[in-house]
């Protein structure tokens, strides 16, 4: 069993990190920087591809697959593009090894240098709308509404399981459309999309609201967001959706014939999300005793541990508790019986907390007499000892209400927490207590930066729904068109 995690108020960043491994998430892989998400992980991981997957489909996306590998002059023509992507590149420059004459193991074959580089796929706009020019000719082409699940790699020297990695797991839409008022349309509405997920299924509240520039995705004109708040106070990029005007069609000359007969570049959106949303997950709900899933996305929604001595006690209430899951299966419900005789029953309810599976159902000897059954909840620690009859009823409607319990949850401690400041001492305060901070900020990138420098806090987004009153800028007291939200972060 688990050691015993460390508090979150002890040490949040090692609560996390422990909480990743003892969990049987994740765990650092022998390449820097890189990760192992082990089969719990990805069962959770799975869960929200499947239901993002299956969100895309109903709003006309499609999926397709693009190359890993991107040349190196693609990235070079869309000036902002490469630059905000530059340092984190990684750069392939052979491709093939050969025996150290010297008998020291292997070494790059100096014969093998590629006629181009090849950058390793940081994001695929570049090698997506080179491809794009092959297959939109006219308008009756559009809208392209393409997604794809793959791999990036942006290199990181500080990483965290999930938070930040070298390579990591993703999906990314492109679009392509007729209209700046189409696209502008598809990146809100795929904004909206990550909002109904995040809120729906992650049981995670967030803000959504547009990025300045200089936070902005690198050849948008506009990045569209969710923002969410942790436990500790420091505020989680979800996800982005951006509108990306004509640079990308202009940068790789994708045009099409309009139906009045003339030529014009398309426009266009990207937006992902990572799995950066499992930190999301576990941060947002999780306790000091280990993972805390919403039902709808726990690869386990019920476990049905049997309590007993002896063999024959085993036999006849895994027998009942057989036809109880079962029945909760035929429900819809995804359960685990978990009749391994090789562990003991308090070992198991440590680690199916540890784990976070929702509900537990444990029946002993007493309760197979008795015709009961013991039901626990994974979000409060609350105990119950319930007729068997009627059990599958109770347990859909105790499902539905632990979900709607961690949003509500969630969605108070972020109100808590954010604060409406006027002054600079009330700022600086605000962030030291975290949480959000709505405050007047004068516009420039200058003084943008200078709160950055001296707090360590960014404008996590404009909000969409926020304050529209003109004020004062907090920081230097020039005219202000309305508030922003600032935040310590991720």
């Amino acid at each position: 069993m688990a050691t015993k995690l460390t508090s979150r108020d002890t040490d949040y960043s090692k609560w996390y990190n422990e909480l990743v491994v003892q969990a049987d998430l994740a765990q650092h892989s022998d390449v820097k920087g890189c990760m192992v998400i082990k089969p719990y992980g990805f069962a959770i991981w799975e869960r929200m591809r499947d239901v993002l997957d299956g969100m895309f489909k109903e709003t006309g996306h499609v999926n397709a697959y693009f190359p890993l590998f991107i040349p190196k002059s693609y990235l070079s023509k869309e000036a902002a593009h490469v630059e905000g992507f530059a340092k984190e590149c990684a750069v392939v420059t052979h491709y093939r090894l050969k025996n150290d004459p010297d008998g020291k193991g292997v070494v790059v074959d100096p014969d093998a240098k590629l006629e181009e580089e090849l950058v390793v796929r940081p994001t695929s706009e570049t090698i997506i709308w080179n491809t794009y020019k092959d297959w939109i000719q006219s308008y009756r082409d559009l809208p392209l509404l393409v997604n794809q699940w793959a791999n990036v790699v942006r290199w990181e020297m500080r990483t965290r399981l999930f938070l930040r990695t070298a390579e990591f797991l993703w999906q990314e839409g492109h679009t392509a459309h007729e209209t700046q008022e189409e696209a502008v349309a598809e990146a809100r509405k795929m904004l909206e999309v990550y909002a109904d997920f995040a809120e729906g299924w992650m049981a995670m509240p967030v803000v959504k609201g547009v990025k300045t520039a200089s936070e902005r995705f690198a050849g948008a004109e506009d990045t569209y967001c969710i923002e969410a708040m942790m436990q500790d106070g420091k505020a989680l990029q979800a996800g982005t959706s951006h509108f990306l005007g004509q640079n990308f069609a202009r940068a790789f000359d994708v045009k099409y014939a309009t139906r009045e007969g003339g030529q014009e570049l398309v426009w266009a959106t990207s937006w992902g999300v990572s799995t950066r949303l499992m930190g999301a997950l576990i941060m947002t709900h999780s306790d000091d005793a280990g993972l805390v899933l919403p039902p709808k996305l726990a690869p386990i929604e019920v476990v049905l541990v049997p309590i007993y001595k002896g063999a024959d006690q085993m036999a006849e209430i895994v027998e009942a508790l057989s036809g109880i899951a079962a029945d909760l299966k035929a429900a819809g419900i995804r359960v685990k019986l978990d009749d391994d005789d090789t562990k003991r029953s308090g070992w198991k309810f440590a680690e199916y907390e540890l784990k976070g599976v929702p509900v537990r159902l444990a029946m002993g000897p007493r309760d197979l007499a008795g015709g009961t059954i013991e039901v626990a909840r994974r979000d409060t620690k609350e105990k119950a000892f319930l007729p068997t009859e009627g059990i599958v009823a109770h347990v859909q409607g105790l499902l539905v209400e632990i979900q709607d319990n961690l949003l509500a949850r969630a969605a108070s401690r972020t109100a808590d927490t954010t604060s409406v400041v006027n002054t600079w001492d009330e700022f600086v305060a605000a962030l030291d207590t975290g949480g959000f901070v709505s405050a007047h900020w004068d516009g420039t990138a200058e003084t943008e930066e200078r709160i950055k420098q001296e707090t360590k806090a960014t404008i996590r987004c404009i909000p969409l729904d926020g304050d529209t009153e003109p004020g004062a800028c907090v920081r230097t007291g020039a005219p202000s068109a309305r508030r922003v939200l600032f935040a310590r972060a991720y």
